[in-house]
Formats: C-alpha cells, structure tokens, sequence
C-alpha cells in the first residue's frame, strides 16, 4: 500500500450510509481514486479536506415513479460515504474530481517535495 494515502477511516451514521468501495492506483507523480457511487449525480458530491481528512459524501435520491408506490424492493438506496487520511505528502491545493457513470475518479497530485529529482555532479578539477 503506498505510504501517501493511509487507512480508511469511517462513522458509523445512523441513516442507510453505504461505503463506497474504491481502488487505488499509484504513478510517479499522482495518486487516482476510482470510487463506486452509483446513482450519484455531480451536484450531489460533497468532497472536504479538513487538515489532512479527505471526505467524500454523495446523496442519491430515490427514484421516484409517477402514479406508483412502491410495494417491494431488492435494492436499498442510500447515500455514500467514505473517509481517508492523507499524508503530507499530497498537494492538497491540486486534488481535482470527476464523476461519470456512477464512478468517482479524484487525482491527488503528490508534492513537489515528495517527488524524487535527480542530484547533478561537477567536478572540482
């Protein structure tokens, strides 16, 4: 596990709050987040850091159907939520967001100083 993003933090909530699974990927330069939230439209997105707390909270309405009530159902609706600790070693001026098709896809740029550079010699001839 790369040492730029750290465990998952969550709280328990006392309305349906599912937690949204999600991979990560690591470059160079960049983390990417890929985050399941199905049924979650851009307005609703909700995405905080609070000191090194990244959050991420999506709203889904449940879907409505005109003339209908609903008499059974197999699939439960709810919103997401899902905590994670950064280290410093994010640029958190950098972190950018997008979501298609129910997936949530965040780049966290890693800082300038975390990033490795390369050290030139010259001689003292």
């Amino acid at each position: 596990m790369t040492t730029a993003l750290l465990e998952p933090r969550q709280k328990v909530e006392a309305a349906q709050v599912y937690v949204p699974r999600a991979d990560i990927y690591e470059s160079g330069d960049q983390l990417v987040v890929l985050a399941d939230m199905p049924g979650v439209r851009q307005e609703s997105i909700d995405i905080t850091i609070e000191q090194n707390i990244l959050t991420i909270y999506g709203k889904v309405e449940e879907p409505q159907l005109d003339g209908y009530n609903l008499v059974y159902s197999e699939y439960g609706v709810g919103d997401y939520r899902r905590v994670f600790t950064l280290s410093n070693e994010i640029d958190k001026d950098g972190i950018q967001a997008t979501i298609k098709n129910g997936v949530l896809k965040l780049l966290l740029p890693k800082s300038k100083a975390s990033l490795p550079r390369k050290i030139s010699v010259t001689s003292c001839d």
